[in-house]
């Protein structure tokens, strides 16, 4: 079984949870979760706050893939 390191998982999920109010704002349908997000410019921040959390995520796991390379 493979362990990933915890920096990922936890950012990871954290680029989830901003992608989906984002998405949802920028179909139109923000207004249902909170009158801020009837804007599209709002999900367009919580994109761009999700793809930077995946990014910030990539970098332990691709840190991890490279040292256990090293190991083998």
């Amino acid at each position: 079984m493979r362990r990933y390191p915890f920096s990922f998982i936890a950012l990871t999920a954290l680029g989830g949870l901003c992608a989906i109010p984002g998405l949802i704002s920028l179909a139109g349908f923000g207004a249902t979760i909170h009158p801020l997000l009837d804007d599209p410019m709002a999900g367009l921040a919580f994109v761009v706050s999700a793809v930077a959390l995946f990014g910030s995520g990539a970098f332990p796991l691709v840190i991890a893939k490279l040292k256990e390379k090293e190991g083998a």
